[in-house]
């Protein structure tokens, strides 16, 4: 199995024929998604998504994938094809498109609508093409043709892309549900198909290629929901993805079988379930759906809320119920529905909601104690069958952490795929099919790119370890005035510290340091203002660490009169 090596270069030039394929995000995390193919000096991008922030990047909203590679050929960019409409897919859009707004948007219907709704905030009106599964569509020199794939959205696509090159086939995220809730399979006969002309690369999910067997249809979720309707008392409250349409299917269903109504709680999840329904992916009996000013009117046993937040997002719904910042008030008896599975890195944010709810006396059914959750996302069972009808010739595994791509890989190298047609990417590796073999040739910039309200790519890691550094040890400032001819201070110095846990009077023990240090820099000349804060910051930093073993930032102004 080949595999990325941290000392690759710029990659050559494509050899004429030869099919480039750069992930930019996806590889190596869950989520940024963005695969860039190139062909006769073409290109053509798959998919474009976002990564949602952890702890150690405070204050940041979004990352997105690394544009920088493609930026000074955007003109060569024939279209972007959106496998299916989750944020890791297309919440990248509107910022690639800032920069040409006119490139292609190729998705099926639920797809475009629910990027076109995204692209109205960012006041972008895009060109799009609208594609069913079945159909093939030239885009450039790119014959792409759409295949059917059952994921946790409806209308997800697989795409297969033709080139001189080669068949290469993308799946986008995928399982094989066999008794889906829309009746829309994935379409293993157009897979067969597809196998038997013959694909050169394979480009398949990862996500749970750890996971043994297969995963289980969703209709094994609304038995499970039947129950938890019928035990609770008072309201209940369900927490999922706004794009989750199936499960929240499943959850208007119940409601109206128990007689409840329902509201939509939070701006993307009302969006997101009126394009749904106004597209026909989403059936509503008549009088379900109210606002949620009319709940007041309503007992609260007849009362259904459906919010986001099920992966701890610290702004979403759920997150401020159990907060006690939000005009919805968890009570005593309230029941609460986690239905989502946990993105890796979550963990820690879910269940600090999980139990801020359960103080308020909220009864919290989750994956870890009831089957609410079934992934989007095929297992090894599901990747073993897939392969041994796909039969690629070189196999890429993508969407996933290293444990999922190295997962993926073996499957695929145990159904036949030769060892050395196994390729193990990361993002910003380049993967040259050139004679039916793909081979890594070199790397390309696909950094974190931060976005920080209003500004993108401006927060640096340098930036973010600042904001670390503060959060866990806090900052202590020092203001000191030397004369300009001798160097000694002739005014403070005057220290503070904030969040460093360390009480301003005991500064009082650091004062003759302080003039000692700046006293024998006098002496040797030194006169700089810079050099001085330096020193300044260094004599504070070693007194700290010695004294409580501590190292907050520390801001040094010294000024010369």
């Amino acid at each position: 199995m080949s595999h990325p090596h941290p000392e690759l270069g710029p990659p050559p030039k494509l050899p004429k024929g030869g099919l480039r394929v750069t992930p930019l995000g996806g590889l190596g995390e869950i989520g940024r998604n963005m695969t860039v193919f190139e062909y006769g000096g073409r290109l053509l991008i798959v998919d474009c998504g976002v990564l949602f922030p952890e702890e150690e990047q405070p204050g940041i909203d979004l990352i997105l994938p690394d544009f920088t590679s493609v930026r000074d050929r955007l003109d060569d960019i024939d279209g972007i094809v959106l496998t299916h409409g989750h944020e890791d897919h297309i919440g990248g859009v509107p910022y690639l498109l800032r920069e040409k707004p006119d490139i292609p948007l190729i998705g099926s219907k639920l797809t475009l609508a629910l990027i076109e709704a995204k692209l109205q905030e960012h006041r972008i009106r895009p060109y799009t093409l609208e594609v069913r599964e079945g159909e093939r569509e030239r885009i450039g020199p790119f014959d792409c043709e759409f295949v059917a794939v059952n994921h946790s959205i409806p209308d997800a696509l697989a795409v297969a892309i033709r080139t001189p090159a080669g068949l290469t086939v993308h799946t986008g995220d995928f399982k094989m549900d066999q008794l889906p809730l829309d009746g829309r399979l994935t379409d293993l006969r157009a897979f067969a198909r597809l196998g038997e002309e013959g694909i050169d690369l394979l480009l398949s999910d990862s996500t749970n290629a750890e996971v043994p067997g297969f995963v289980p249809p969703e209709r094994d979720i609304s038995q499970v929901l039947q129950q938890v309707f019928a035990r609770a008392r008072r309201r209940i409250i369900v927490a999922s993805f706004a794009s989750h349409v199936h499960r929240i299917q499943q959850i208007l269903d119940t409601a109206h079988e128990h007689g409840r109504r329902v509201a939509f709680v939070g701006r993307s999840m009302v969006r997101n379930m009126g394009i749904a329904r106004d597209l026909g992916y989403l059936k509503v009996p008549a009088g379900l759906v109210v606002d949620v000013k009319a709940l007041d009117d309503l007992p609260d046993e007849k009362v259904v809320l459906v919010c986001t937040g099920s992966q701890g997002e610290p702004m979403a719904a759920l997150s401020r119920m159990a907060n006690r910042d939000h005009q919805i008030r968890i009570v005593q008896g309230d029941t609460v529905i986690l239905a989502s599975s946990l993105i890796p890195g979550n963990e820690n944010a879910v269940y600090r909601v999980i139990n801020g709810l359960t103080r308020w006396g909220a009864n919290v059914v989750h994956k870890g104690n009831a089957k609410v959750h079934v992934s989007g996302h095929a297992s090894a069972g599901e990747l073993l069958y897939f392969y041994n009808i796909c039969q690629p010739r070189n196999l890429m595994p993508v969407h996933g952490e290293w444990r999922h791509l190295r997962a993926n890989a073996e499957l695929g190298a145990q159904t036949g795929v030769p060892r050395d047609r196994v390729v193990i990417a990361e993002d910003g590796v380049v993967v040259d099919l050139v004679k039916g073999k793909a081979n890594i040739v070199g790397k390309v910039k696909a950094g974190y790119v931060y976005v920080d309200g209003l500004s993108v790519g401006d927060v640096t890691e340098t930036a973010l370890k600042d904001r670390r550094i503060l959060g866990d040890e806090g900052i202590i400032s020092v203001f000191v005035v030397v004369d300009s001819t001798t160097g000694k201070i002739v005014g403070g110095p005057h220290i503070q510290a904030r969040g460093s846990g360390i009480d301003d009077a005991n500064f009082s023990a650091l004062t003759p340091r302080l003039d000692e240090a700046l006293g024998k820099a006098a002496q040797d000349g030194v006169a700089e203002v810079h050099q001085l804060q330096q020193l300044v910051r260094r004599t504070v930093g070693k007194w700290v660490s010695d004294t409580y073993r501590r190292r907050p930032m520390i801001l040094p102004v010294v000024v010369e009169v």
